[in-house]
């Protein structure tokens, strides 16, 4: 089957193509590096030709409000266009656990445009909403430390790996389309300050974590539990001690 992942150089859209391909399938990597650009249309009409799946996996290059609305409006457009021509079968996206609960947050903003264009556009579907990686940790404690201390809040926190989260959404590109949202995260719940001092006491940090209730993340104010699921999802499998000592 011929699979096209948008987004496909990046953590996640390395991992999934490697897993696809060693499955039999035929991957077509699009990103600008390869001549397949979302966001100017450039080579998609021809990346999309014969193709079943696309994998979604395509994010602006910041995080601020306007570039980030600006590039999935656009993006989401000129795919589905792309896909309605080749008659594409399943647009599998992958978003972010959280989203439609703090569209006071510009970027969450985006993902919801995004997400909506999909649900809009007639193709069959699946969007995935995941929870924060266990690689963000580092980036984590990089925006919150100060000389001394790390300034972590005791929000409720489920990350999840990189390596199960490209497992899971080659497992639900291959599926039936789901037509609805589906999430997923990491094995284990507990506040985020405990993740953050056992990464730092494992890799012998020489800063420690100063827990707090304001129920922060990076800069923004959110809900306590805004970043784990509400309900069902799909759980991965490796736990955050052994992703550290991996």
């Amino acid at each position: 089957m011929k699979i096209v992942i948008v987004g496909g150089t990046g953590l996640i859209g390395a991992k999934v193509s490697e897993k696809l391909r060693l499955l039999g399938h035929q991957v077509i990597v699009a990103s600008p590096s390869t001549g397949i650009n979302a966001l100017t249309g450039e080579g998609l009409t021809d990346a999309m030709e014969n193709a079943e799946v696309v994998v979604d996996l395509s994010n602006s290059a910041s995080p601020e409000e306007n570039t980030a609305i600006t590039f999935f409006q656009t993006a989401g457009r000129n795919l589905v266009a792309a896909e309605k021509a080749a008659g594409v079968k399943h647009h599998l996206l992958l978003s972010i656990v959280g989203t439609d609960r703090a569209q006071y947050i510009g970027y969450l903003r985006a993902k919801k445009e995004q997400e909506d264009i999909i649900k809009q556009s007639g193709i069959p579907y699946t969007i995935i909403r995941a929870t924060q990686f266990h690689e963000h940790v580092t980036t984590l404690i990089a925006v919150q430390s100060d000389d001394q201390y790390v300034h972590v809040s005791t929000v409720d926190y489920q990350p999840i790996a990189a390596e199960d989260v490209a497992a899971l959404v080659t497992q639900l590109a291959l599926e039936t389309p789901k037509n609805s949202t589906v999430e997923i995260a990491g094995p284990e719940r507990a506040p985020m300050n405990e993740f953050v001092s056992r990464y730092l006491a494992g890799k012998g940090g020489e800063k420690s974590v100063k827990a707090n209730d304001e129920n922060k993340y990076m800069f923004f104010d959110i809900p306590k539990s805004l970043l784990v699921p509400q309900g069902d999802f799909y759980p991965g499998a490796i736990r955050f001690d052994d992703w550290m000592n991996g």
